[in-house]
């Protein structure tokens, strides 16, 4: 395990890869959202840059551009809330090993874009994950081409100009997804035992325990992008954001100018984020959650070593704006003071002293 942290102390435990996972998941397959209004989320996931592929009354999935049938369904709810994920799974015989974890349900077939086959099991904190075999791909949609660069000793573009086309971006793929926590050692060890993932950086506090997990998937020798889960540690289970692959910068910066033409509110960016490497432009749906467009993330091979870190504001980007205080700054109302008095007497990883510490890092 390489550090970058001077000296911690490491009174608690490390997330750390696992040495027989129930299954390795294969990709991030989808995201599971609930809304009281389904024309306000197509209308922000469209100008986002994902394109429909099922509509009904009470369900919207909507895909990007490679051979995935979905990666984003909402469902008609009176609330708004975000339910959970699902993993692709390499065989039949792992949805099996899935389907014996405690809780999971039997294997279903799957009625949505894609077909097959499905179990849905229920993680520490509480969000549903479904893992999936069988899907039928899709053919993959037209995207252009990551726009030729200029360098001073490369000139690949004469005679040319750029001219990006001024519209929502092509999304290529789900990248990854990022959840606040209260029980952050079972949430994220659970995730290691029974999907695979590997930590590829953590962020330790002070006394080196550990706030933020970002976590690839096993794919052996196969390039994974650094994290596809990350786990931060709350007072809460709630979603923070989720990232979504563009071809290039060009196409973020046109993300930005489009979402901010038609009205829809910014969150954070462009910047480049110091773990991961990503070029990162963030915004909000219409119930404030966070969308992040992305490009030129890290890819690690199953071999590298967890990372260590120190967490702060600063250690969030290379370069761009600092990381505004909003960004991780939970809604007050009654039902989170109460999960906040909940798991500050229940769940083993929750402090005051822990949160305080937290909400002075990022102040």
């Amino acid at each position: 395990m390489t550090s970058n942290v001077k000296n911690p102390t490491l009174v608690t435990p490390q997330p750390a890869r696992h040495p027989r996972p129930t299954v390795k998941a294969q990709t991030l397959a989808h995201l599971i959202f609930e809304r009281p209004d389904l024309d306000k989320a197509e209308k922000f996931l469209v100008d986002f840059g994902l394109r429909i592929t099922h509509r009904t009354d009470d369900c919207l999935c909507l895909r990007a551009t490679g051979s995935a049938p979905y990666c984003y369904r909402v469902h008609r709810a009176d609330q708004t809330r975000f339910v959970g994920l699902g993993f692709t799974v390499a065989s039949k015989e792992d949805l099996i090993k899935v389907s014996g974890i405690p809780g999971a349900s039997a294997i279903q077939e799957a009625t949505l874009p894609g077909g097959g086959q499905f179990v849905s099991v229920t993680d520490p904190s509480g969000f549903t994950v479904e893992a999936i075999f069988g899907q039928t791909p899709v053919l993959p949609l037209y995207h252009r081409s990551a726009l030729p660069v200029n360098q001073p000793s490369d000139t690949a573009r004469v005679n040319q100009t750029q001219r990006s086309p001024a519209a929502p971006p092509e999304i290529i793929k789900l990248g990854h997804v990022v959840l606040e926590v209260a029980d952050y050692q079972a949430t994220s060890g659970w995730y290691t035992q029974n999907f695979g993932l590997i930590p590829s950086d953590v962020q330790v506090l002070p006394d080196g325990s550990p706030a933020v997990a970002f976590m690839r998937l096993d794919l052996g020798d196969t390039p994974a992008d650094h994290h596809t889960l990350a786990m931060a540690q709350g007072f809460m289970a709630a979603y923070s954001h989720s990232a979504y692959e563009v071809v290039d910068a060009d196409a973020v910066g046109i993300g930005q100018r489009v979402l901010r033409e038609r009205g829809w509110k910014h969150a954070w960016g462009i910047g480049r984020h110091i773990l991961g490497s990503q070029i990162f432009d963030y915004w909000q749906d219409p119930w404030g959650d966070k969308h992040e467009h992305y490009c030129d993330g890290d890819l690690f091979t199953a071999d590298r070593p967890t990372g260590l870190h120190q967490v702060s504001a600063e250690a969030m980007s290379q370069w761009g704006e600092r990381m505004p205080k909003s960004f991780t700054k939970p809604k007050k109302n009654l039902a989170n003071l109460c999960a906040l008095v909940r798991n500050l007497r229940r769940s083993p990883d929750l402090s005051l002293r822990k949160l305080i510490t937290l909400a002075r890092l990022f102040a």
